[in-house]
């Protein structure tokens, strides 16, 4: 277990992790902002970047556990993302859509941003967020954060305005 919250604990992602991200992964309706579902394929490749992002970092996406059931709900967690000149930072969070509105990606994000600031020590951290995703947007903002700056980013072919929603520790406000 990495973190728990009240509800939740977050766990490093596994391969036997594959049918319950499949479940999340291959849904459109939830993939939207990545158009379009993933294949089998695509999610092992997800799957084998987390594992790769921990050996790296130490963080990656993590396994979301809803401690009522045991059942992975989603993941959530911090990756080093490319952001126009630079890697920041990002929390991400993705969610199976018969959780959706139930708090547990706000709750998963809030933990994820105390983790960034008193274990990793980050000055800063953001959630990079497709500008068409209100959902998300709206996580980040419960998260404490907000908007800086847009950009485009391009996946599976698409250009895709992407917006930076961004929380700084708190010695470290930007004015």
């Amino acid at each position: 277990m990495i973190l728990e919250t009240e509800r939740l604990t977050l766990r490093k992602l596994t391969k036997e992790d594959l049918p319950a991200l499949c479940k999340i992964m291959q849904d459109e309706k939830t993939m939207y902002a990545y158009e379009g579902a993933f294949t089998t394929a695509e999610v092992e490749g997800w799957i084998g970047r987390q594992l790769a992002r921990y050996e790296k970092y130490g963080f990656g996406l993590w396994a979301v556990i809803l401690k009522e059931t045991g059942d992975l709900i989603g993941q959530c967690g911090l990756t080093m993302q490319p952001w126009k000149e630079e890697e920041v930072l990002e929390i991400g969070y993705l969610f199976r859509r018969d959780c959706w509105h139930n708090g547990y990606a706000t709750e998963a994000a809030r933990a994820c941003k105390e983790y960034a600031f008193s274990v990793l020590g980050a000055k800063e951290v953001c959630s990079i967020i497709r500008d068409t995703n209100s959902a998300s947007q709206r996580v980040a903002q419960r998260n404490g954060m907000l908007k800086e700056d847009s950009w485009i980013k391009n996946f599976r072919g698409v250009d895709m305005p992407h917006d930076r929603y961004v929380a700084y520790a708190e010695k470290e406000v930007k004015s």
